[in-house]
């Protein structure tokens, strides 16, 4: 006994260890899914095998990555020579390599099963319920939304004729699981006594396959098949309030649809080819100013932009605004306009921070925006609008100068109904005076300027149907420094500019003219946007 604990000691607590490993995988994970909220809704229509899948695949995973380390020589001679000083019986261990390697590779022949038998229930389940009964909730689940992409259905089985053959042909995660289950089953039989001693060109050849099998792992679960409500949707609809009147979801005073987590969503193009994308957040988090990367494999796998996005961190999607400017904005625009197609795969990095973020840190805000350089204001002036919507008393913000220069009037018409609702909003809560606004207009004629005339005694503008009326040319800086100085003479301003080069030099000429050396006065502090 004492001999054996000596020998084979180390190996045991090993094995104990990596069976122990997976054993608390798969009962975690199992619990998860079999508990968690977010797949309540998917548990309605697929049951536990949801749980089993889920389970399988996080066993899969956590095996696959130690599939190769028992048979990577160079680490293995560096273990070694790096365990000189280690005990004889350590070193020994390492001998037995091939045993663990083939110890790994019969779990993930057992989990393979678990999750091939799983998903076979699950693509069953899914196509019945597109069949079963219109009044039962698994048929309302997955009738729920258009199965488009970009679409959060919950449902992978478009219609009740798609049979579990084709889905499993046509979907990222059929073809990969194919693909990795012939892999699989090929390196397997082929590593059999009988074929290395006698046909080991045919085990050697095989077992490189495995560069096929990691691929198609790694990309097995891009498609996401299966899917979970969202966070924000699980604060909205409680499956415990919900779930009893789904026959009713969507009516007025009662639950909102159920959210399930989808791709980009919509596309909406505004004048002066301006390109709206609103994307599902899907666990982005996002604060006021900020900005993101974008790239579009399909116009360019290699280009990525920056973004500021034009969405409150308060709204259910992040979005972002592009003018075409370019061969890449002008493709991306063009693939987005076509009506038949959808929308290309869209690659977000971020978000990342801009000096935006500090607008509320000031008692007064200066906001200057030129052209599509308006778009950060978009995302505070929106917050902006939700803070009251919710009588947010956290509020250090008490007044808000905004300024906007543009070259042509249809510039404006996107941006006019969030004016439009913040007029509204600001009147109905008693705070007037708190957003003033202005907008410049620089390309404009003697057309519009007669026209602008002729109807200046109307109460909105001709041109942006707002309150305010809009001023032709360039702002004169001066006197609008002075204008604010007189009105806050004790307060700290905050100057923020999303524009040219050439605008901030004389806004940071402005801020240095008009701030007090005195503490107790007015001082104009300057930031800019930088990508």
């Amino acid at each position: 006994m004492g001999n054996w604990v000596v020998n084979h000691g180390f190996s045991a607590v090993a094995l104990v260890v990596w069976l122990g490993l997976n054993v608390f995988l798969f009962v975690y994970a199992f619990l998860t899914f079999e508990k968690s909220d977010k797949y309540y809704y998917t548990r309605e229509i697929i049951g536990s095998s949801l749980a089993w899948a889920r389970a399988s695949a996080r066993c899969l995973n956590f095996n696959s990555l130690l599939i190769l380390l028992p048979v990577c020589r160079n680490l293995l001679s560096f273990l070694r020579g790096s365990c000189l000083c280690c005990r004889r019986t350590l070193r020994k261990q390492l001998d037995h390599n091939l045993t663990f390697h083939k110890l790994v590779a019969y779990m993930i022949c057992l989990h393979t099963v678990i999750h091939i038998g799983a998903h076979l229930f699950n693509f069953e389940r899914y196509s019945r319920s597109c069949k079963a009964d219109n009044k039962s909730l698994a048929f309302t689940l997955s009738t729920l939304y258009p199965h488009e992409k970009g679409s959060p259905w919950l449902n992978p089985f478009p219609s009740p004729n798609m049979t579990a053959e084709r889905l499993t042909f046509t979907s990222i995660a059929g073809l990969t699981g194919v693909i990795i289950t012939l892999a699989l089953i090929l390196m397997v039989t082929s590593a059999t006594e009988l074929v290395r001693r006698c046909y080991f060109e045919v085990f050697w050849y095989t077992h490189h396959l495995f560069v096929f099998y990691f691929i198609g792992l790694v990309i097995h679960g891009i498609g996401g098949i299966v899917r979970g409500q969202t966070e924000d949707s699980m604060k909205e609809h409680p499956h415990s309030k919900c779930a009893e009147e789904y026959d009713k979801w969507g009516e007025p005073l009662h639950c909102k649809r159920p959210q399930f987590e989808g791709l980009p969503a919509e596309a909406i193009l505004h004048p002066s080819k301006v390109l709206e994308l609103q994307m599902n957040k899907c666990g982005f988090r996002m604060e006021v100013g900020q900005y993101i990367f974008v790239n579009c494999p399909s116009v360019s796998p290699l280009e990525w932009h920056p973004f500021t996005l034009t969405s409150a961190p308060e709204e259910p999607f992040f979005s972002i605004h592009i003018r075409a400017a370019g061969d890449w904005t002008e493709s991306l625009i063009k693939a987005c306009e076509q009506q038949n197609s959808p929308l290309p795969r869209l690659e977000v990095d971020g978000p990342f921070g801009t000096a935006s973020e500090d607008v509320f840190q000031y008692e007064v805000a200066m906001l200057v925006g030129a052209g599509i350089g308006v778009t950060p204001f978009a995302s505070i002036l929106k917050s902006i609008w939700y803070k009251f919507r919710h009588a947010d008393h956290t509020l250090k913000t008490k007044t808000i100068y905004f300024y906007w220069i543009c070259r042509e009037t249809g510039a404006f018409a996107w941006f006019n109904d969030l004016l439009a609702s913040l007029e509204r909003e600001m009147e109905e809560c008693g705070k007037v005076g708190f957003l003033n606004y202005r907008l410049f207009l620089t390309g404009w004629d003697s057309n519009i300027v007669g026209h602008a005339a002729l109807h200046f005694d109307k109460s909105t503008d001709v041109v942006t149907g707002l309150k305010q009326k809009t001023s032709f040319g360039r702002p004169q800086w001066d006197n609008e420094f002075s204008a604010v100085a007189a009105v806050h003479p004790r307060s700290v301003v905050g100057v923020f500019l999303c524009g040219p080069q050439s605008l901030a030099k004389s806004l940071r000429k402005c801020c240095n003219h008009y701030s007090s050396l005195d503490p107790r006065k007015v001082r104009f502090y300057f930031n800019k946007e930088n990508f």
